[in-house]
């Protein structure tokens, strides 16, 4: 069983709360718009990480990290993108990798919209934490935290830092 902390849409900004949540993780995901290299350092100099560049971020963070990652843990198959699009009627290119790699988990962010929902036309849990920076029109930065056991992901919780 490992649990994971998840989070998106930092714009640079890394809310020291963000550390006690993620205390208990075993591993954090970052579903882009990193905004600084700073931030997924701190967060790697914590625990392992996994990322995907956003639409924001600058060619430091485009060499570090991919546009797309997809991986398998616990034996669930794992895709993240940081422009998804809406649950079902994704972005054509993501449509394409889904079709392809059909996950079980599918991660996304740049909506700033926290979402959490069964895509039956996909056979795919769409995750979407929201947004844990200050910049943005959301009004309460957002977290995720949940466990992958096999092939079970449980225990999901939706974490509020505060407003932004």
């Amino acid at each position: 069983m490992i649990t994971i902390g998840l989070l998106s849409d930092t714009h640079g900004f890394l809310d020291p709360k963000i550390f006690k949540y993620f205390d208990t993780c075993d591993e954090i995901w970052h579903a882009g718009d990193i905004g600084d290299p700073a931030v997924t350092d701190k967060l790697a100099s914590i625990r392992p990480l996994r990322a995907v560049y956003g639409n924001i971020d600058g060619t430091p963070l485009r060499k570090q990290f991919k546009e797309h990652l997809s991986f398998t843990i616990e034996g669930v198959s794992i895709l993240i993108t940081h422009i998804g699009g809406p649950m079902g009627s994704y972005a054509p290119n993501v449509r394409t990798i889904i079709n392809e790699t059909k996950p079980q988990l599918f991660i996304c962010g740049h909506s700033h919209i926290l979402k959490v929902a069964f895509d039956k036309k996909y056979n795919t849990l769409y995750m979407n934490p929201g947004a844990a920076g200050n910049h943005g029109f959301h009004k309460v930065k957002t977290l995720l935290r949940f466990k992958i056991d096999k092939t079970d992901i449980k225990d999901l919780e939706v974490i509020e830092l505060g407003p932004r």
